[in-house]
């Protein structure tokens, strides 16, 4: 039986005094380590600890709060007695964006190639899917060491790409997520930062199978939460929660796990500091969570990150719709005379035995006016699935049903023909594969590539509209009229997170950017609100300022 060092102490009283400061996980966290203490002969170094805690303090790296003295000292300093092995040499640090997390990782990786190391040669490798997050611990150090080089230059060497521990001989290292070259590594400790982008372990146990050649191996996985659903960081929570909440042997991993108990605590700005342990001392970074968080009650799809890295609650960003009903609704004001007006065209169907739809699309400086039209085969296989008055539409002239086995091009060519009576219309955008089908039509009508109005949308044309669509809901800048079928398809619609693979390259890292698609594939079509995003592409085609908004200059007298 061991007493509970001072470490443990401190930040046990920081709980309680504290209580509905902390998730679910640090309770149980304390249980699991309270058990270990009391009932294993454990031996703490103090006098190392006092020695990696001091190091870590004068660099900057941390500023020893009690989370990070508390992880410092069961992490590193903590041993067996029988073999004198670490106690807990495999660590997951799992906290929100702004607790330090980049600071801890260098604040470890110095001391294990510090003087007060006793094992020579302990090398720490950082791992992370690209290279700034790699190298940005090694950097930090870098930095640190430089503002007193004369003082280091005795215990450590070091460039912007490695540091070298001089008495203990081991260095510290940055590698991207190319796994290639990888085995030969004799690493004391592997570090993986950011461990949410891994889908799979293929460059993981790289690093991690050479561990053992150096005494006393360990592993550390540094990470706020991500959108890579079933991946590494998804298992090692199932074994965290295994541990932590079943009882499970812990196996010498210590799960440091900071997030919200549920989404709706995100409501109570005190319970933030479950998810972030360093937040009751930055109260800067208070603030400005303070203002994403605002944005995010306002628009939840246009920043999912304020959930998943702030709070570490996973917002599922394929279930995110494009607008808020309440935004979609707003677009329900009296469209204004057009007539004579420019504008641009968008097509968008998926099959000509379903629905077929076109968008015209008016700017006027932030304002965008848009007329929408729908055809509907009575005939399609998947009309049975439609939860849509689209009979009632029919009767409104919102939509055309088409009692034919398609819906003929001729159709659109002669609708478009009869609102060229009215508009200019500029352009027409669609996606390419469906451009075939309605090529010749277009053409009578003057659209093709000859006379540069005609655009083929591509995935890449769709994300840079995105955020613009998403800024006229929240604003309020569409103006559609009383259109119930293109505020139907709208609501039927979501935001998909574009992957590289959509881009044509290698991989499927989630690249940031939005698509759209089907809220359900079936039953919810999307086709007349693609029109109009397939419009927005182009409005680059549009005339410029006043000159594209028509307007009387009255009798002029001289």
């Amino acid at each position: 039986m061991s007493s509970l060092p001072i470490f443990c102490k401190e930040y046990f009283d920081l709980m309680d005094a504290n209580e509905d400061e902390f998730c679910i996980e640090q309770w149980q966290l304390r249980s699991m380590v309270e058990r270990a203490f009391q009932n294993e002969r454990l031996i703490v170094d103090l006098e190392l600890y006092e020695h990696y805690i001091g190091l870590g303090k004068y660099l900057g790296f941390g500023r020893g709060y009690e989370w990070e003295r508390y992880c410092i000292g069961c992490y590193l300093c903590t041993f067996k007695e029988e073999d004198g092995l670490p106690r807990w040499d495999d660590g997951l640090f799992f906290m929100g964006r702004g607790a330090g997390k980049d600071g801890l990782i260098s604040w470890m990786s110095l001391c294990l190639i510090s003087p007060y190391n006793p094992i020579e040669n302990y090398d720490v490798d950082i791992c992370a899917f690209n290279e700034d997050q790699a190298l940005r611990p090694v950097l930090d150090i870098h930095d640190a060491l430089e503002k007193e080089p004369k003082k280091f230059k005795k215990f450590f060497k070091w460039t912007r790409e490695k540091i070298r521990g001089i008495k203990n001989k081991g260095y510290i290292k940055g590698h991207t997520n190319n796994a290639k070259g990888k085995d030969g590594l004799r690493s004391g400790a592997v570090f993986l930062n950011e461990i949410h982008t891994y889908e799979n372990y293929d460059n993981i146990n790289v690093f991690t199978t050479g561990l053992g050649k150096k005494p006393h191996p360990r592993t550390g996985y540094f990470t706020t939460n991500g959108d890579v659903p079933d991946g590494p960081l998804d298992n090692m929570l199932d074994d965290a929660k295994d541990v932590l909440k079943n009882g499970h042997n812990d196996n010498g991993h210590f799960y440091f796990i900071c997030r919200l108990n549920n989404k709706d605590e995100v409501h109570d700005e005190l319970n933030w500091r479950k998810a972030n342990p360093s937040l009751r001392y930055k109260p800067s970074l208070l603030v400005e969570m303070r203002k994403e968080y605002n944005k995010w009650l306002k628009a939840p799809q246009t920043l999912a990150a304020f959930m998943t890295k702030r709070m570490n609650i996973r917002q599922t960003k394929e279930s995110m719709p494009v607008a808020s009903w309440d935004d979609i609704k707003a677009t329900n004001k009296e469209l204004i005379d057009l007539k004579s007006w420019s504008c641009v065209c968008g097509i968008d169907f998926s099959k000509t035995n379903d629905w077929m739809a076109v968008n015209l699309h008016f700017k006027q400086d932030e304002i965008r006016y848009d007329i929408n039209h729908a055809w509907v085969c009575m005939r399609s296989t998947e009309l049975w699935r439609l939860k849509c008055p689209y009979k009632e539409w029919a009767n409104e002239c919102y939509v055309t049903l088409v009692d034919e086995p398609e819906i003929s091009p001729k159709l659109v060519s002669e609708y478009l023909s009869q609102m060229m009576n009215d508009y200019v219309i500029e352009g027409v955008a669609m996606d390419s594969y469906r451009f075939e089908i309605l090529k010749d039509e277009l053409n009578k009508l003057g659209f093709s590539y000859e006379n540069k109005n005609i655009k083929l949308v591509r995935n890449s044309d769709i994300m840079k509209v995105v955020p613009i669509i998403v800024r006229c809901f929240l604003n309020h800048f569409f103006v559609w009229g009383e259109q119930p079928c293109l505020r139907w398809a709208t609501n039927n619609s979501k935001l998909v997170p574009a992957k590289k693979s959509m881009m044509a390259v290698d991989g499927e890292l989630d690249m940031g950017n939005y698509l759209i698609g089907k809220i359900e594939p079936k039953a919810r079509k999307t086709d007349p609100f693609m029109a109009l995003v397939a419009s927005m592409t182009i409005e680059d085609m549009l005339p410029q300022a006043i000159g594209s908004i028509p307007f009387d200059i009255g009798v002029l007298t001289f």
